[in-house]
């Protein structure tokens, strides 16, 4: 494989600029007179890309006999599949149908766009259904138009899935020695599911356009991730702990050495096939000794925060209201494995959350949310659990709170608090 092909690479020779992908995992553009490089700055671009060796060829040849697997569009239904999307109702809810909402020039042009295209998938279908959800469109990072459909409202009235989603940080316990990585990413994912006939009307959409309603899974119902995730585990089922773990869309596949991940790849891209699912190529990194998985970095070495989310912490403004407090918690505990004693420090915060608490930003609330910041911003490399040597557990207990360090090998695997 080429490095053109190998980075993505996309040249646009009427605006003279070059984009391509990063080791990891981030595009760069090049733009002639408004980028200037150094001859350390071309080398780093390149290295990673041209020097794999084995692993590269390797990688080639496998994508390459897995190419149908990967295909520029999604076109057509989906085929039957074990899961099918449904919507099961509260008794007595009845059929609820919103106003349309008021849209721009530009928003109705892409409206108009994005319902052909659908349709011209088979996606979606006229309705005459007396369901109806408005829609509306939330701008992208790069500038694009997503088009959302407002389902709150049918969401309110049906009945919640139980299905389980996977623990996070029991998925990354699986890994122990692995030492190679690839992830895929499925091609809009939803939309590779069907939605069960009778459920159909339910998924009705009001446009100035027109009246619509899916054939295949939207995205934006409450059920959603819970049946896909089914899907995923019925899949993958025999895969799952030993080269693979899988969360909804998202499948990282983990091996010790480069000659066994050949295998695993082999297994993975086969089982899509014969699945007929479908992945996004340019969203898929291969054969990496570390990856971007889920908000973190995996390696050999272990997990750690995925810098993007530490950019984010860093620039966190003092928060100005419980709803604010409440998001800037939401990113950090997601995080409380890399802090100690993370409840401890977090307490000023928390307890503004709670109803009965008069929200007043105190000099002891600006310090929690700083410390919690300087934490993030440098929390540790993760060690993950191996299969030998036993485990140590250290405790500290206070009037205020319980924290807990868990260790193997004088390794940090884990902090816990509450």
């Amino acid at each position: 494989m080429d490095w053109l092909t190998a980075t993505l690479a996309n040249i646009d020779c009427g605006q003279e600029k070059v984009s391509f992908q990063l080791p990891d995992g981030e595009f760069y553009e090049f733009v002639r007179d408004q980028n200037e490089f150094n001859a350390e700055e071309l080398e780093k671009f390149k290295l990673p890309v041209l020097l794999q060796g084995v692993a590269e060829q390797s990688f080639s040849r496998v994508v390459e006999e897995f190419k149908n697997v990967f295909p520029e569009e999604l076109s057509g239904l989906p085929p039957d599949r074990a899961v099918e999307f449904s919507i099961d109702l509260i008794p007595g809810a009845a059929p609820i149908a919103k106003k349309i909402y008021p849209m721009n020039k530009e928003e109705l042009a892409e409206l108009n766009k994005q319902v052909k295209e659908l349709l011209s998938k088979g996606f979606i279908q006229p309705s005459t259904s007396p369901w109806g959800a408005p829609v509306l469109f939330v701008k992208k990072k790069d500038g694009t138009l997503r088009l959302v459909i407002d389902y709150r409202a049918l969401n309110e009235v049906t009945i919640k899935n139980k299905y389980p989603l996977p623990r996070i940080d029991q998925l990354f316990d699986q890994l122990g020695e692995a030492r190679v990585f690839s992830k895929i990413d499925l091609r809009s994912g939803y939309h590779q599911v069907k939605v069960k006939k009778e459920d159909i009307p339910k998924t009705a959409f009001r446009t100035r356009y027109g009246h619509y309603e899916f054939l295949v899974m939207p995205f934006g119902l409450t059920n959603a991730p819970a049946i896909f995730m089914d899907l995923m585990n019925r899949v993958f089922y025999q895969y799952l702990d030993k080269f693979v773990i899988v969360f909804i869309d998202d499948i990282l596949i983990y091996s010790k050495n480069e000659e066994e991940h050949e295998k695993h790849l082999r297994i993975v891209l086969q089982t899509l096939r014969e699945e007929q699912l479908y992945a996004k190529l340019s969203k898929c990194k291969f054969w990496l000794d570390q990856i971007p998985f889920l908000g973190h970095i995996v390696s050999g070495k272990g997990i750690a925060v995925d810098p993007k989310k530490v950019k984010a912490v860093k620039s966190w403004p003092t928060p100005k209201s419980v709803a604010e407090i409440r998001s800037f918690l939401g990113l950090a505990g997601y995080y409380r494995r890399f802090v100690e004693n993370f409840s401890r420090i977090a307490e000023p915060l928390t307890r503004l959350t709670r109803k009965e608490e008069k929200f007043n930003w105190t000099e002891k609330c600006q310090a929690a949310f700083d410390e919690l910041k300087k934490r993030l911003i440098s929390a540790p490399i993760l060690a993950l659990p191996s299969g030998s040597g036993g485990y140590e557990i250290y405790s500290d207990a206070s009037g205020k709170g319980l924290g807990c360090v868990l260790m193997q090998h004088g390794r940090v695997i884990a902090y816990a608090s509450r």
